[in-house]
């Protein structure tokens, strides 16, 4: 956060003002920046408490943490629940298929957003302490799962005779999913329609006011697509490219959760490119859109949680590797070697707000790219300066740039 200006922190709270009631601003300050008691922070003296990064990401960084400490311990919980199933279900054997084991998913903006808004106008008891004693009480409903049936055969070799025999079992398969926010703000928080859009205005303008990546989201989308741009494949790099693009009128309208692709959906279109063009897959933004959605991945009203990415490498079968800005050279190396790597931008060049795009190669030193939103910028080519300063520097999932091939 040091690299934001306290001049675009005032800039971006006046937003805040003209957005959402002045109470909602009220009970903005008393969780995440610190009380509305003080103007200041015993954390740091030298700043107003709205204008001062320190308590601004110590607080931020604390809800977070609070908010995945007790996601860990309910995932425990339900996969303690499936193993009592299981023993009850006198099945074989049983496989659980988690996609959140390594990678928590969750929104910590909309979750405070939330729970700030079924507080009402009681805005003086809103603390991290009581949000975390909330969700405490009703983990057992943090996450779900499914379970299906199904036959199957293992062949086994006597190592002594090489004489196969086939063994028939019973496996139970569970699927985990993340109940998500939509189901915290009915059964948790207990939103009003009013509230909920209290909750998701405010989510959005805090995602913007922190500056997280979390907002991916096109303003300059009206709901309409461009003209098609048919077929495109670019072949300036060693990894010959199939490009879509957000906007394309064949995807734009098309549904990503309740959003819509053309206004949220990077994060799919960018890795329908990437699968297209490593895998013998054809897969098209609206099917990678339904995929995201289906596994969890949609994040409402803010495009695609961050665990999108290397989720969907590895169920294509595609290795992926997390990366850092630190670290140019294993960029450089891995285009110069013809993967592809997914980026996720903030404002810049590429985006007002959070932006996935894909690094598809290097030419004279410079960085080929296949913006999901721009067929122009993709044609260009880009400093890595550009790159590694305007990339989220605290993207989750192992970002902000993720090596796949």
């Amino acid at each position: 956060m040091s690299e934001i200006k306290n001049t675009g922190k005032v800039a971006i709270m006046l937003a805040f003002v003209l957005f959402i009631p002045i109470l909602f601003v009220i009970m903005l300050p008393s969780i995440v920046f610190g009380g509305v008691e003080s103007a200041r922070s015993d954390v740091d003296l030298d700043a107003p408490v709205l204008n001062s990064d320190t308590v601004i990401v110590s607080n931020a960084q604390k809800i977070s943490d609070t908010i995945a400490g007790i996601l860990h311990d309910a995932l425990s919980d339900i996969t303690a629940k499936i193993h009592n199933d299981f023993m009850l279900s006198g099945a074989d054997n049983y496989e659980i298929q988690n996609p959140y084991e390594t990678d928590l998913t969750y929104n910590a903006n909309l979750i405070v957003s939330q729970y700030c808004a079924c507080k009402d106008k009681d805005y003086r008891s809103i603390s991290i302490d009581d949000l975390a004693d909330i969700l405490s009480k009703n983990s057992q409903h943090l996450y779900s799962y499914t379970v299906t049936d199904e036959v199957r055969e293992t062949t086994l070799v006597d190592p002594k005779t090489k004489e196969e025999t086939v063994i028939t079992e019973n496996w139970r398969i569970y699927s985990v999913k993340y109940n998500g926010e939509m189901y915290f703000a009915d059964n948790i928080f207990t939103l009003t329609d009013e509230q909920k859009l209290l909750a998701d205005s405010y989510a959005q303008n805090l995602s913007l006011f922190l500056n997280d990546g979390m907002l991916q989201h096109l303003p300059e989308w009206d709901g309409t697509g461009i003209p098609s741009l048919g077929n495109i494949r670019f072949t300036d790099g060693i990894t010959e490219v199939i490009y879509y693009n957000q906007l394309d009128e064949r995807y734009a309208s098309k549904p990503f959760g309740t959003d819509h692709i053309g206004g949220y959906g990077c994060g799919p279109t960018a890795l329908a490119i990437v699968v297209s063009s490593l895998t013998d897959d054809t897969v098209d933004p609206v099917e990678m859109a339904k995929w995201a959605y289906d596994n969890g991945y949609w994040c409402k009203g803010s495009g695609s949680y961050h665990a999108l990415i290397p989720a969907a490498a590895k169920n294509w079968g595609l290795p992926v590797e997390g990366c850092t800005a630190a670290e140019p050279q294993k960029i450089i190396d891995a285009l110069a070697s013809g993967k592809l790597i997914v980026a996720l931008m903030l404002e810049g060049h590429f985006t007002t707000g959070g932006h996935f795009i894909v690094l598809r190669g290097v030419k004279d030193g410079k960085i080929l790219v296949a913006d999901p939103a721009s067929y122009t910028r993709s044609e260009q080519s880009w400093d890595l300066s550009i790159i590694l300063d305007e990339a989220h520097h605290r993207a989750a999932a192992g970002g902000p740039f993720w090596i796949i091939g």
